[in-house]
């Protein structure tokens, strides 16, 4: 991509995520994959790894500040299970989805050509190492305004009285009510290093595959594949009642 078409392509991204960067290069970092130097052999190239990590701890702290002033009756725990709703893997990559951050993404070609610029772990990490960047570059408060902004339909849906935020334990309960048995997960498989692994775990229900999740660790994993398996469910019932 040529110098100007990169340009034009980080304008077009402030665009989307409401925000003016004074540094455009380090927005270029935060959307710039491992895989992308590694494959040059270029080690001056800066990924967007560091960024990944500073992203993660700018997001949970506004979200931390957001819940705690804006639902004082809530207790710790359900703070904290907002929270990780709204800050999942899951949630962050759907809203990069929508954003078209995956045709922003500087990635290797073999990473591309996997699929890469659809991978739900590269589009959240994206979205996280952009949230780090515009902090590093506006500030806080900036950051803070495009999370909110970013966030807040996943914001009021995680606050839902009837929004299910652990799919393991619904998915037994729904298990226990019919008497199928209790679920059975099952890693499929596993990728990266130790610290940074990728599982793929799947749920079986009177040994039948249901549902399949993936995750960094294998309870995210397994929440995943539960949320899968419950979405098939009430997708049966829902034809059945069509039918009846």
């Amino acid at each position: 991509m040529t110098i100007p078409a990169r340009k034009q392509a980080l304008d077009e991204l402030q665009e989307k995520l409401g925000a003016s960067f004074l540094d455009t290069g380090i927005l270029d970092q935060a959307l710039t994959h491992s895989s992308f130097g590694n494959e040059l052999l270029r080690q001056d190239i800066k990924n967007n790894e560091r960024l990944e990590f500073l992203g993660d701890a700018v997001l949970k702290l506004v979200i931390s500040d957001h819940l705690f002033r804006n639902f004082p009756d809530l207790a710790e725990g359900d703070l904290t299970k907002i929270r990780a709703a709204v800050v999942s893997d899951l949630a962050l990559s759907e809203i990069s989805k929508k954003l078209g951050i995956g045709k922003y993404l500087l990635l290797g070609k073999n990473e591309r050509a996997s699929g890469g610029e659809l991978k739900k772990s590269n589009l959240a990490n994206a979205l996280e190492s952009s949230i780090a960047a515009l902090y590093l570059d506006r500030g806080l408060e900036s950051a803070a305004e495009v999370v909110i902004r970013l966030l807040k339909e996943q914001i009021t849906k995680a606050s839902a009285k009837d929004f299910i935020i652990d799919y393991k334990s619904a998915l037994q309960e729904l298990c226990q009510k019919n008497k199928w048995g209790l679920p059975f997960y099952q890693v499929t498989k596993e990728l990266g290093p130790k610290h940074k692994k990728i599982f793929w775990i799947a749920v079986k229900i009177k040994g039948k595959k249901c549902g399949s999740g993936r995750g960094r660790t294998k309870k995210e994993a397994e929440q995943h594949a539960a949320k899968e398996a419950l979405q098939k469910f009430n997708e049966t019932e829902e034809a059945r009642e069509e039918k009846a």
